[in-house]
Order: C-alpha cells, then structure tokens, then sequence
C-alpha cells in the first residue's frame, strides 16, 4: 500500500489525532496554513472527490458533520473555518486520498490561491 493517509488509517504512521471513528479519521496537519490546520479523511479509500460514487454519499455527508463537531471542539466554530478539498493537479492535490483541510484560527481571504 503505497498510500500514505491509507498507512496512517491501518495505524503505520501515527498522525496527531484529534479525532476519531469508524468512518472519519482527523488529525493535525505537519505544515499548517493556519492557527488552526486539520486533515479530514475517510478511513475508506476514496481517491478525491471526481472519483466518489453514489453509494459514498452517505460518507461525505458524515465527513462534513464530524468538520463542524472538530470545529466546535476545537473553538473554532464561531468565529469561522473554511473547509477545503483539492481534486486533481491542477487543483492542488498532493495526496490522492480524499482528504479536507479545516483551516481556522485566522481571518482567511479571498480569493484563497
């Protein structure tokens, strides 16, 4: 497996993990852009967003819910965050496994990049 955040949901690499369940690991980004700078990813492998199917609804609805519980225990949640995904190269995708940055803890512009 050549995956890296697919190593860190086998429990190969440890992450900072800020939170987890059975569906969703979260944890601490090593080059943050922000105060605040965590990874969202599904423990299934989902390559990006272009490549999920119908039956990953359910998946990216829980990925969502659980970016707006990290933020709010985390303290973030009201007076911001931005949540962000990269599909592909020309989208900034580095790591080709779903993944959503929640970035808080500063004021963030527009437009981002």
């Amino acid at each position: 497996m050549d995956c890296l955040f697919c190593k860190m949901v086998a429990g190969d690499i440890k992450p900072d993990v800020v939170h987890e369940d059975d569906q969703v690991l979260v944890f601490r980004d090593i080059a943050p852009q922000a105060p605040v700078h965590v990874l969202l990813i599904p423990k299934k492998h989902v390559t990006n967003l272009d490549d999920a199917e119908p039956g990953d609804a359910a998946l990216l609805g829980h990925i969502l819910l659980t970016a707006q519980k990290v933020a709010r225990d985390l303290g973030v949640a009201k007076d911001g965050f931005r949540l962000v995904t990269n599909c592909n190269r020309n989208g900034g995708q580095t790591v080709y496994h779903l993944h959503f940055h929640l970035l808080a803890g500063r004021h963030m512009t527009w437009p981002p990049g």
